[in-house]
C-alpha cells in the first residue's frame, strides 16, 4: 500500500453516540486511507462480528483495513494485517501468522524501539502519543507527548513510513507531517467530530498541505 495520509482508528465508546460502522462509512466518504479496528471494551466474539462488516466496506472502498492486537481476529475476518503493541505478539511471530503479504504495524515512542520493529520486520510504525490526547482512552500509551521532535528522530532513522498518533487533528496535523510522518492517526478527531466526513477531508487536507 503506498496511502497513510489519514489512518482512523475505531473507538464506538468515543464517537459521540453513533455506531463504528456508521463511522467508518462517514470516514471512508470523506477519503480515509486507513482503518484500524481497535474496540477495547468489546470481546473477541463482537470484535470478530464487527470486524467482519468493516472489511466488507474496506474491501468495497479499496482502503487498508487493520485490527489492533489480535492477530487471530485478523486472520478471521481477511483483513489487511494487525497492528501490534508492546504487550502483543511478536512482529515476526504475527507475520509467520498472517503471511508475507499482511500489513503489520507497531507502536513505538522511541528510536530505538523504532529500529528494532522495523528490523523484525514492520511494515510501518505508529508513532506516539505525539501531542497529549487528555484522555488516555484516546489511545493505549499513556507515555508523555513526545512532540514532533521524536517523529522528527524516529523518521529519520528508519525506512518504513511512519504514521503519528496522540492528540493529533487538522489543526496540528501539519508539523507532524512536516517532521516526516507519512500520515496521521486519530480517533476521536473523527469520531467525534460533528461531520466525521468533513472532519476525515479536512486532515487529508491537512496532510496534503504540509507535504507540499
Amino acid at each position: 500500500m503506498s496511502d497513510w495520509d489519514v489512518y482512523l482508528v475505531t473507538q464506538e465508546s468515543l464517537s459521540a453516540g453513533r455506531s463504528t460502522r456508521e463511522v467508518v462509512e462517514a470516514a471512508i466518504a470523506g477519503g480515509v486511507d486507513v482503518v484500524q479496528l481497535r474496540e477495547k471494551d468489546r470481546s473477541a466474539r463482537e470484535r470478530y462480528h464487527l470486524g467482519r462488516k468493516l472489511r466488507t466496506l474496506t474491501r468495497e472502498a479499496g482502503v487498508t483495513f487493520v485490527v489492533n492486537d489480535r492477530v487471530a481476529i485478523a486472520q478471521a475476518v481477511d483483513a489487511d494485517g494487525v497492528h501490534l503493541g508492546d504487550e502483543d505478539l511478536p512482529v515476526s511471530v504475527a507475520r509467520e501468522i498472517l503471511g508475507a503479504d499482511a500489513v503489520v504495524g507497531r507502536s513505538v515512542s522511541f528510536v530505538e524501539d523504532a529500529v528494532a520493529a522495523e528490523r523484525a520486520g514492520a511494515d510501518y510504525l505508529g508513532v506516539g502519543a505525539v501531542y497529549s490526547t487528555g484522555s488516555k482512552d484516546d489511545i493505549d500509551d499513556d507515555e508523555y507527548a513526545i512532540g514532533p521532535e521524536r517523529v522528527a528522530d524516529i523518521a529519520a532513522a528508519v525506512d518504513i513510513p511512519v504514521v503519528g498518533i496522540g492528540g493529533v487533528d487538522a489543526d496540528n496535523a501539519g508539523p507532524v507531517v512536516e517532521a516526516g510522518a507519512d500520515g496521521v492517526a486519530v480517533i476521536t478527531a473523527i469520531t467525534r467530530a460533528d461531520d466525521p466526513e468533513a472532519a476525515t477531508r479536512e486532515l487529508g487536507e491537512a496532510v496534503e498541505d504540509a507535504r507540499d
